[in-house]
């Protein structure tokens, strides 16, 4: 197939219009907490950095700036029920609470969520990954590549 004729052709890296760096950025994140030699990281942080940036690209960076702050208030949602020891819905559950109306029937939507949920199942096979860790670094990634600043400890580093 031609690449004039690829449905992503000139789309790739892109947000309403305008270009961003969010796999540098993300990488760039991730080098905070794992150190900048790329051997040093969790095993799942080379699967699940494809499945960060589909977010990123379908939904541009401020959408997925909240979408990634939902999928890390939806595992904190799963985490403090295992604490708790009681019933646990699952992280599919918690991130459609946590996002709202904003997950609809769109390819982006649809494509965003089938990435967040594939990349946390794939996290919890890593006995080495934090998810929480790895959704911080997207969110920082995801405001930088939008020329958005957060205030968080961690952004307060760079």
């Amino acid at each position: 197939m031609p690449h004039a004729a690829c449905p992503c052709a000139g789309r790739r890296g892109t947000s309403e219009g305008a270009t961003h760096n969010f796999g540098f950025h993300l990488t760039q994140e991730l080098g905070r907490p794992f150190a900048l030699a790329t051997g040093s990281w969790p095993a799942s942080a080379e699967r699940v950095t494809p499945f960060f940036e589909i977010v990123a690209n379908t939904l541009g960076a401020p959408g997925a700036s909240r979408w990634f702050d939902a999928a890390r208030r939806a595992h904190r949602s799963v985490m403090t029920a295992d604490l708790a020891r009681t019933h646990q819905f699952g992280f599919a559950v918690y991130l459609d609470r946590e996002i709202g109306d904003e997950h609809g029937p769109s390819l982006a939507s649809v494509a965003a969520w089938e990435a967040l949920t594939a990349l946390y199942e794939i996290t919890r096979r890593d006995a080495d990954a934090d998810i929480d860790r790895y959704f911080d670094c997207a969110l920082r990634a995801s405001t930088r590549s939008s020329g958005q600043h957060i205030n968080t400890p961690a952004a307060a580093i760079a």
